[in-house]
């Protein structure tokens, strides 16, 4: 199946870069199926009914929009679930934000997937682990 995607240059430049330090077999599309299986086993790794700690990594460009009152409103959703924050501002247009999560897997990626999936967004990254269920949260 063949789709295309638009990219900005300088994003599709080091892409490349990165696919021809990987050697004379490895290509775009190639490259692409990769991040495609990788993020499909990353989802079946999640653990709704556990209960998990983690941490969330973001890096976002605060002018995009109204990105800033977007990620508060989704954060506001889930006081539960955030133990703490962390917000770091990198230069005049990004930052960089962490969240300590803790809670039910369903919620905790929940959130996730929320704020990740927000325009503005240039990066982030979930990690959790499972918990012990006799630890109380």
């Amino acid at each position: 199946m063949r789709f295309s995607i638009a990219v900005p240059e300088d994003l599709l430049n080091a892409f490349d870069a990165q696919i021809a330090r990987r050697g004379a077999t490895s290509n775009r599309s190639e490259a692409i199926r990769d991040l495609i299986r990788s993020s499909l086993v990353r989802e079946e790794l999640r653990t709704p009914d556990a209960q998990v700690i983690g941490s969330l990594t973001m890096i976002y460009d605060h002018h995009t929009g109204d990105l800033t009152r977007k990620l508060d409103e989704v954060q506001h959703d889930y006081t539960h679930e955030i133990v703490s924050t962390m917000h770091v501002h990198l230069d005049h247009s990004n930052c960089l934000e962490i969240l300590a999560l803790r809670g039910q897997g369903s919620r905790v990626y929940e959130l996730a997937d929320k704020l990740l999936g927000l325009r503005g967004v240039k990066h982030g990254e979930l990690t959790c682990a499972a918990t012990d269920a006799s630890l109380e949260l």
